[in-house]
């Protein structure tokens, strides 16, 4: 049975919500401090371009601007009002909201179903009696919304990137949502929206994940979910999507424990994760066990063509790090070929003697070497047939020992920043084939914050290169192969 699709007027409707051009805040006081007063200051920040009417009976000014008495007194129809009163405001202000012809909602106050109260529930059911009138909400008990296309940020989130990308997040937790968003900004994920819903009264998992399955700006779909309504839509919507772009789930409470934690968290129950992985595994899902593990997935789903990778090379300095990088390919589905012995004489002949080995892994003998010996090495290990990717493992903090020798010097300054990140693109461009890397940091006392600098500033010369970085070689081997079973699983099924 197929899945109802979102028709027009639910798109027109999503997208005042995701880029409205008026905003009204609720509960905005004049010297600006408060949640709402927050709110207002990081859209601002974030450079939204729409138009913002804070709201505050008490009225006066905040930040240049008029506070409006009541949402009445606005002097034009709104698309979106963000909400920051007391749980027992919100339904009065909903209903000026609806008034004031707002599609959508988000509701920052908490004091609702998850209190457990005859009180909070009765508050969330009014909540719902007013979505059901024809304004849609998220939350209660939520971040809110960050959509760097329109400038709609999470609360706090003042500092978010502006870049749009194409993953997409769905969060029970709003401290989830804006931890991951943080993240994305540093490792290189870029977002379409993110979106913490909270008790979800009304917008909530399943009709939000429908409608990024249809959006064109979103390719993946990440989320952290600890319940679900309507268990059969969602199976439905859930492998629908599946089947269109990746889902990547973080599921929260399958332990005993972790059951009561989210019971208290959302009022959610967090079901069985005999279940789960069944439902998971049906729906072509890639799961996941932490935040980090959906980071670093999300950053190879949105970084590395799509398609199933079997063999690697990997190339790096050290022995040791081969081994580990043999044993942890193999439980993540991946294989690391013996290349040809006349290939491997080929690329041994390029690298530094002694020390040196090149039958896969390739070990470059010293984490010196030079960035056109690396690219040589690495475009000539391309030529196996059997090779899909490559990885790089780059040990740049023992340049410190260089910077130590030279007065007013930084690690910065002896690394070749530049010169390696443009060496890696051409060896993607030239061979067709993906390059990952790995900037591992084993010396991370306050000492060396030069070093972290450096690394930093490493990342981001290959991100903007579009060459995905991962600070282990595992988190790195299991984000491919995700990758990888999300594709070939997706070819098997057709």
């Amino acid at each position: 049975m197929g899945v109802a699709r979102a028709d027009t007027h639910e798109k027109d409707v999503f997208e005042r919500i995701f880029h409205p051009e008026r905003i009204a805040i609720v509960g905005v006081s004049a010297n600006g401090a408060g949640f709402g007063g927050w709110m207002m200051g990081s859209l601002l920040e974030m450079g939204y371009a729409g138009t913002i009417y804070p709201v505050n009976p008490r009225g006066g000014m905040v930040r240049g601007m008029k506070i409006y008495p009541r949402i009445e007194d606005i002097p034009e129809d709104i698309d979106f009002v963000i909400i920051a009163v007391p749980a027992e405001q919100v339904p009065e202000t909903l209903d000026a909201a609806l008034r004031k012809g707002a599609a959508g909602a988000e509701i920052l106050s908490a004091g609702f179903r998850e209190t457990g109260t005859d009180g909070g529930m009765a508050l969330e059911k009014a909540v719902v009696e007013r979505a059901k009138q024809g304004i849609r909400v998220i939350g209660p008990n939520c971040f809110g919304v960050y959509c760097p296309g329109s400038g709609l940020t999470l609360m706090p989130g003042p500092d978010l990137s502006r870049e749009s990308g194409p993953v997409a997040f769905l969060s029970q937790s709003g401290g989830m949502s804006i931890d991951f968003a943080h993240m994305g900004r540093w490792m290189g994920v870029r977002f379409s929206k993110v979106i913490s819903f909270g008790n979800g009264a009304d917008l909530r998992e399943t009709e939000l994940l429908r409608y990024l399955g249809d959006d064109p700006e979103t390719g993946v779909v990440a989320m952290y979910v600890e319940g679900v309504q309507e268990g059969r839509l969602f199976f439905d919507v859930l492998r629908e999507v599946g089947e269109k772009k990746p889902v990547v789930i973080y599921k929260g409470g399958l332990s005993d424990a972790g059951n009561r934690a989210v019971l208290s968290h959302t009022a959610s129950l967090g079901g069985s994760g005999v279940i789960w992985k069944s439902l998971m595994r049906q729906c072509n899902v890639v799961p996941v066990v932490d935040l980090m593990e959906m980071a670093e997935t999300t950053l190879a789903l949105s970084r590395l063509p799509g398609q199933v990778y079997r063999g690697i090379v990997v190339t790096g300095g050290g022995g040791a790090l081969g081994v580990g990088a043999c044993d942890a390919a193999e439980s993540f589905g991946l294989e690391l070929p013996r290349l040809e012995q006349s290939l491997s004489d080929r690329i041994l002949s390029v690298l530094p003697k002694p020390g040196s080995s090149a039958l896969n892994p390739i070990d470059v003998g010293n984490p010196y070497v030079d960035p056109g010996t690396l690219k040589k090495a690495l475009l000539m290990a391309a030529e196996d047939d059997r090779v899909d990717i490559q990885v790089l493992i780059q040990l740049l903090y023992h340049f410190e020992h260089f910077a130590k020798d030279i007065e007013g010097v930084s690690v910065k300054d002896v690394v070749p920043i530049q010169v390696l990140a443009d060496a890696m693109k051409d060896v993607v461009e030239k061979t067709g084939k993906p390059v990952v890397v790995v900037l591992p940091n084993n010396v991370r006392d306050i000492s060396k914050m030069g070093v972290e600098e450096m690394i930093r500033a490493v990342r981001n010369a290959f991100l903007e290169r579009h060459i995905p970085v991962f600070d282990d070689l595992t988190g790195a081997l299991r984000a491919i192969g995700h990758v990888s079973r999300y594709y070939e699983t997706k070819q098997r099924r057709r």
